[in-house]
């Protein structure tokens, strides 16, 4: 006897996935975990790459002392995948698109060109990439030169000269008007040093640029410590507590910090040219694309045709991608967007595995590649970078 054939199966309307979408967003804004909304939601709310991801990534999530959090959405459909991503990670050099984006309202607005010369003084000095604080005092960039060193290199010296421009106010209104809630507040990256090394002694409110310089130099925590002393005239017994402590206790406080999904929501408004018009969008997309930094991390596991305008974010203990992902195989779609950080490891090359990883799990879950999951063009898992016990 022949099988009756199956009755048809019926489409939800266009609408539904992009409310489901955005409830598990709130939901998990709320400290609703994915496991929970998974087993609330119906089957067929959930797309077929979700359950793979969130497989993938607690794989990846195993590292000893160590945590990761991913936040993914495709921007065609609306679908998309939180992996701890409600919880608050130290953004780091994120916080530059931001910066970028108060830069180029100015520009919108008719206050600023591109070419607008910004003159060096010795006050911007911060350590760090790039190439501007190599600069004499007195030399001059254009916004459009400090915007590639900011975000191409992450240029420390570049986004404080170009924050000293527009104004802090002015990025920190930035995120408010995008995502009012779940980022904190942004500061300089001078200041960054500073209340880092405010937990050892308030002194260090007093260090100059030309300061922060002369103590990265230094090769060592100690030696740090031990300029920092010196430059400030403070005894190092009259510290606080060890400079890796310090560093916690700035973490703790909060600022340049965010959930993961509230900076892929920023990063959506960007692409959707609800951040800037649409030639300023384009530009600032064009110059994210040509991102130096994080050449091991989530680009290194995407397809080899795959573009990716991203920006990343490095300091002690704290590593962070994020960014917009295109391919041939979705050129008649919207972007995929990806926030992911890894904290807690000392080790810089695990951490840029864990990213790795995150990119080819993307690429096998078939998001990239036309629901097609372990395409022939997806790199193969690439084991993780084994604990420093093992070593």
């Amino acid at each position: 006897m022949p099988l009756s054939p199956a009755p048809p199966r019926r489409r939800a309307p266009a609408f539904v996935p992009l409310l489901l979408s955005s409830l598990r967003r709130r939901l998990t804004a709320c400290g609703v975990g994915t496991a929970l909304l998974a087993a609330a939601l119906p089957a067929q709310a959930l797309p077929n790459w979700h359950a793979r991801l969130m497989g993938e990534f607690a794989a990846i999530d195993r590292g000893e002392g160590s945590a990761l959090g991913v936040y993914v959405r495709d921007l065609a459909s609306g679908e998309d995948a939180s992996y701890r991503a409600g919880e608050r990670w130290y953004l780091a050099s994120m916080v530059k698109v931001p910066v970028a984006i108060a830069v180029l309202r100015a520009v919108e607005s008719g206050r600023l060109t591109l070419e607008t010369p910004v003159t060096v003084r010795a006050s911007d000095y911060v350590d760090g990439a790039g190439s501007t604080n190599h600069a004499t005092v007195g030399a001059q960039r254009t916004v459009r030169a400090l915007i590639d060193q900011m975000v191409i290199h992450s240029d420390n010296t570049a986004s404080d000269m170009l924050i000293d421009l527009v104004g802090l106010k002015a990025v920190n209104e930035v995120v408010q008007s995008l995502v009012p809630e779940g980022i904190g507040r942004i500061t300089t990256l001078g200041d960054v040093r500073r209340q880092v090394y405010g937990q050892l002694t308030p002194a260090a409110s007093r260090l100059s640029g030309v300061d922060l310089l002369a103590i990265h130099r230094e090769r060592s925590d100690e030696a740090r410590v031990r300029k920092v002393s010196q430059l400030l005239d403070v005894p190092v017994s009259r510290f606080r507590m060890p400079l890796e402590d310090a560093y916690t206790a700035y973490y703790a406080s909060g600022v340049n910090s965010g959930r993961l999904d509230a900076y892929g929501e920023l990063l959506a408004l960007l692409v959707e040219g609800r951040a800037l018009g649409r030639p300023m969008t384009d530009y600032l997309l064009q110059v994210m694309e040509r991102t130096a930094t994080g050449t091991r991390r989530i680009k290194a596991g995407l397809p080899p045709d795959a573009r990716f305008a991203h920006k990343t974010g490095t300091q002690r203990r704290r590593i962070c991608d994020a960014g917009l992902i295109t391919t041939p195989r979705r050129s008649d779609a919207a972007p995929v967007l990806v926030v992911a950080c890894v904290r807690g490891d000392l080790s810089l090359e695990r951490s840029e595995s864990a990213l790795q990883q995150v990119g080819a799990a993307l690429c096998r879950s078939g998001l990239l590649t036309r629901g097609v999951p372990d395409a022939p063009t997806c790199p193969p898992a690439v084991p993780a970078a084994a604990p420093a016990a093992a070593r």
